[in-house]
């Protein structure tokens, strides 16, 4: 260990770091620690290059290091270090990127409101439509319907609505939240062809709503596909199927599209270009601004926005850094490099030699499903490929992977007996390619250690 790292892990040691064994960072030393970035990769402390194989975390679009977007950050606190949008206050940043937002959104989703997280953009959207509906005088219409697999983030009420695992001794708000059954096919339609599993998500839907009474819920929101659930991809038509449902019950269709949104799956919005529906709300964080700056929006359609700006409506809500002149010009730097490079139609090209080629990888012996789409991928590894039968979670089959990927030069991301890609979407054919060498290779390496384990 250099002398280097060791200063910043001793620093460290007051870190507490997120989603994180704390007990077993107290035991040991096996952190990484990233010192720099340029383009696809990062250089970690000991002087490693590494391909950034989950794009810092599922964000950083652009890659690293992008000077367009340093130089507008810097000119805006040359400019205006900060202001707020309370009250009655604007800024120039905040203002145009709002208008370029909805320029980008599909059909009447025209209002924009800026946070710093994807937690708090999904928050937003809950507080927002609590309030559409106190404004129409139906006070009891505020449950949320989610989905078991699913990722909202990580304040009290993202969590809620995430899917139950992750609140696993953490305290979650009761009986505002019901979940679905995960569109999982590997895992749960069974004998079901995809047509049979739909229509039967499509039921657990409808007897959810009959349940709770389409009186008293509020929005159904989903991720166009499950992120830190799995990378769950539900089954073709899903997302228009779902959305008559919600149209049908007078319910308000939220799409999470925190990691999907700004080119990850081959568009600036998954939503409508992707998926063909139009929610009610669309929330994004990320990939808005690829990571430079801490920013999220909340976007909200016409109908939504000319209830709560009705005379008497006070909007009582909003943070410190809403729309931070910074952050803004951080992601309008970001999108303009997203339109003047074609990335998201560049992505609809390399990002599915990706996908096929990781889906290639199905030929090894531990590899049960590879799924996703474009640089959104996830592989699940089994024991048995015929009955699905996983490995227990002691062996770590997901980290061990991760490991032997990082001594070969990439970062990805493990949960569970699953390994998690998202890369930045600025890889060349080279580098996707070595990519899959190195998933390869550490899988196959991976097998023969659990073999003389087990």
């Amino acid at each position: 260990m250099s002398t280097r790292t060791d200063e910043i892990l001793t620093n460290d040691s007051h870190l507490i770091q997120s989603f994180a064994n704390l007990d077993g960072l107290k035991q040991t030393n096996a952190r990484t620690a990233i010192v720099s970035a340029k383009g696809g990769y990062v250089t970690d402390s000991e002087g490693n290059e590494l391909i950034d194989g989950i794009g810092g975390l599922w964000c950083v679009n652009v890659g690293h290091r992008r000077k367009e977007i340093i130089d507008a950050i810097t000119k805006q606190l040359n400019t205006l270090d900060y202001y707020s949008t309370f009250y009655n206050f604007t800024h120039p940043m905040a203002a145009k990127l709002s208008k370029k937002i909805a320029d980008l959104a599909p059909g009447n989703l025209n209002r924009v409101h800026f946070g710093n997280s994807g937690s708090v953009a999904n928050d937003s959207a809950v507080r927002m439509l609590h309030h559409y509906y106190n404004r129409l005088g139906k006070p009891h219409k505020k449950k949320i319907i989610s989905r078991v697999g699913a990722y909202h983030g990580s304040t009290h009420l993202a969590m809620a609505m995430t899917t139950p695992a992750y609140s696993d001794g953490w305290d979650v708000t009761e009986n505002l939240v019901h979940h679905l059954q995960s569109p999982y096919s590997y895992r749960e339609a069974g004998d079901m062809n995809d047509e049979e599993f739909l229509n039967h998500l499509a039921n657990n839907m409808i007897d959810k709503i009959n349940e709770l009474g389409p009186e008293n819920i509020a929005a159904f929101i989903a991720e166009p596909i499950m992120g830190a659930g799995g990378i769950i991809v539900p089954p073709e038509g899903y997302h228009q199927k779902m959305r008559e449902i919600t149209d049908e019950y007078e319910i308000m269709y939220i799409a999470d599209e925190v990691v999907t949104a700004f080119g990850r799956l081959g568009h600036m919005f998954a939503s409508q270009d992707k998926y063909n529906m139009t929610p009610d709300i669309i929330c994004t964080a990320k990939g808005l601004t690829s990571g430079y700056q801490p920013l999220s929006a909340t976007i909200i359609s016409d109908e939504i926005y000319d209830v709560i700006s009705e005379p008497g409506a006070m909007f009582l809500h909003g943070m410190t850094y809403s729309g931070h002149p910074a952050a803004s010009a951080a992601a309008l730097a970001n999108i303009d490099i997203l339109e003047k490079e074609e990335i998201p139609k560049k992505v609809r090209k390399t990002g599915k030699l990706f996908e096929n080629l990781l889906k290639g990888l199905t030929d090894l012996e531990i590899v049960g499903e590879v799924r996703g789409s474009h640089f959104m991928m996830g592989i699940e590894f089994v024991k048995n490929k015929e009955t699905k039968e996983t490995y227990s979670d002691d062996l770590a089959v997901g980290l061990k992977i991760a490991s032997e990927c990082q001594k070969r030069g990439l970062i990805a991301r493990p949960l569970g007996n699953i390994l998690i890609l998202s890369p930045t979407l600025i890889l060349n054919e080279g580098e996707i390619y070595r990519i899959e060498g190195i998933l390869r290779e550490s899988i196959i390496e991976t097998t023969k250690k659990l073999k003389s384990m087990i």
